[in-house]
């Protein structure tokens, strides 16, 4: 069912409101802290069901040996490849994960990652979520993060602050909470890359997972005026 543009105007007006109330109070991001479009994407593979910190000495890890490139770690034995991103657990199935990235990355643009910017997102979208390991959450954060094309990540933290703004259920798929910001949202990949990372921090901040500090949180005025 189509939405009345009335209603889709004053969602976006209450997600940019939010957007501006957080950037203010938390300043620019800086997302994502990485040298190059590969790293990025070996990030958000890394990422994984593990901390940052973790994924950030598997990195350092493959940094330091000199092979933080497509072509070295395509080539490389997959049990060289899995000691040096273990600390980012699951290292073998990651290893696996990365191979076939790899894979797509030859057959696709022969390693030239940022080639990928040039094709149509939705297509790429679709090609990226048939890789094997690749979810939509480290999909979109390829498409955002490494090529800027514009998709807008979500994930727990996005649904936390959501529905705790009574925007959304709790239970809402990945695909409809991600269509509730694209949908209204400009499709601007600075802004989607600056509103995810403001999202992330603010969970951290105030919108903790078992109690939030509404009290303290920037958007604690709009909390009764959720759409």
């Amino acid at each position: 069912m189509k939405e009345h543009p009335g209603a889709l105007d004053k969602r976006r007006d209450y997600l940019m409101s939010m957007f501006h109330a957080l950037y203010a109070a938390l300043g620019p991001s800086h997302w994502w802290p990485a040298v190059t479009p590969f790293e990025i994407a070996v990030g958000a593979i890394l990422t994984q069901n593990t901390q940052w910190n973790n994924v950030e000495q598997a990195i350092t890890n493959l940094r330091s040996a000199n092979v933080l490139e497509p072509y070295s770690m395509y080539h490389m034995p997959a049990e060289q490849l899995s000691a040096f991103i273990r600390p980012s657990g699951f290292f073998r199935l990651k290893t696996l994960r990365l191979k076939q990235f790899l894979l797509f990355l030859r057959d696709s643009c022969n390693f030239q990652i940022e080639k990928l910017a040039q094709r149509p997102m939705n297509e790429l979208r679709i090609l990226l979520l048939q890789i094997n390991g690749i979810g939509p959450e480290t999909a979109d954060s390829i498409l955002l993060y490494a090529l800027k094309l514009p998709t807008f990540v979500v994930d727990s933290y996005t649904r936390r602050l959501s529905a705790r703004h009574m925007l959304v259920p709790e239970n809402i798929s990945y695909e409809d909470l991600r269509r509730f910001y694209m949908d209204a949202l400009p499709h601007d990949p600075d802004l989607f890359n600056e509103y995810h990372a403001l999202i992330v921090r603010a969970n951290k901040t105030w919108c903790l997972k078992k109690a939030g500090n509404c009290i303290a949180c920037p958007l604690q005025h709009m909390l009764i005026k959720a759409i």
